[in-house]
């Protein structure tokens, strides 16, 4: 089990805790960070940056190789914003929701294929950091405060009208609703995620051959869903707070 602590930002100012077994911290000055999750998080943004150069390296007009897969890859996250955000909005939220979408798709897929508990450290194990409670929640905390961000900076204090339309009785719902996205979207990915890697464990230790394939082979497959429908409800999210009440849907 996994140290849950709701953080904002990566393990660096804890909400609330609950913590089952030993884990490995670093401790910088009077800040305890959760060395588990930045490892296996850095290793992921280290794949990604790589990919990234590899593909840029050397642009070809016909494209092979990592150009090829990368621009796939930018083809697919361009499709799932425009159809979230519309042909209009899409192009400055493009880099966010891209960069949840990877970043999710590879760190849920490390979780299946690193076998990272082989990799020994001082106190703990390694996981893929979307397996752990404060990944999942510094990403939900980050979508809401984008979409905050496009609301506000579209409308300016006429945003914050939503909560009082199309009656002030509704001000308390309204709040709510803007508690639970976040709570929602990581819990959501961080339960799919630890039940997939914990189906897969107990299938190992039980059955060590051949029934543990399908099941891994399923988890790659709800993995990629899990991100794609992360970064898909962000997009909705942020569409939500880009068109408002009162203005006319595009698409």
């Amino acid at each position: 089990m996994e140290m849950l602590n709701v953080l904002t930002a990566f393990n660096a100012f804890p909400l609330a805790e609950l913590e089952v077994g030993k884990h490995f911290y670093w401790h910088i000055g009077s800040l305890k960070v959760h060395g588990q999750v930045f490892i296996t998080s850095w290793i992921v943004i280290a794949l990604l940056l790589i990919a990234s150069l590899a593909a840029t390296r050397n642009v070809q007009r016909i494209p092979s190789g990592m150009q090829n897969f990368m621009e796939y890859a930018l083809e697919f996250v361009r499709d799932l914003a425009r159809n979230q955000l519309g042909e209009k909005e899409y192009r400055p939220w493009l880099p966010f929701i891209g960069t949840l979408f990877l970043f999710i798709f590879v760190s849920n897929w490390s979780g299946a294929l690193v076998p990272w508990k082989l990799i020994k450290l001082p106190a703990g194990e390694l996981a893929a950091p979307t397996n752990d409670i404060n990944t999942t929640v510094a990403l939900a905390l980050l979508t809401s405060l984008a979409y905050f961000y496009a609301g506000f900076s579209k409308r300016g204090l006429g945003y914050f009208t939503k909560y009082i339309e199309p009656t002030p009785i509704l001000l308390p719902i309204a709040i709510l609703e803007d508690f639970t996205k976040p709570l929602s979207l990581s819990f959501r990915l961080f339960g799919n995620i630890l039940a997939d890697e914990l189906v897969v464990a107990v299938l190992v230790l039980l059955v060590p051959l051949f029934v543990p394939l399908p099941v891994m082979m399923l988890g790659l497959f709800t993995s990629a869903i899990q991100a794609l429908v992360f970064a898909t409800l962000a997009g909705a999210y942020i569409h939500e707070a880009l068109e408002g009440h009162g203005d006319d849907h595009h698409d």
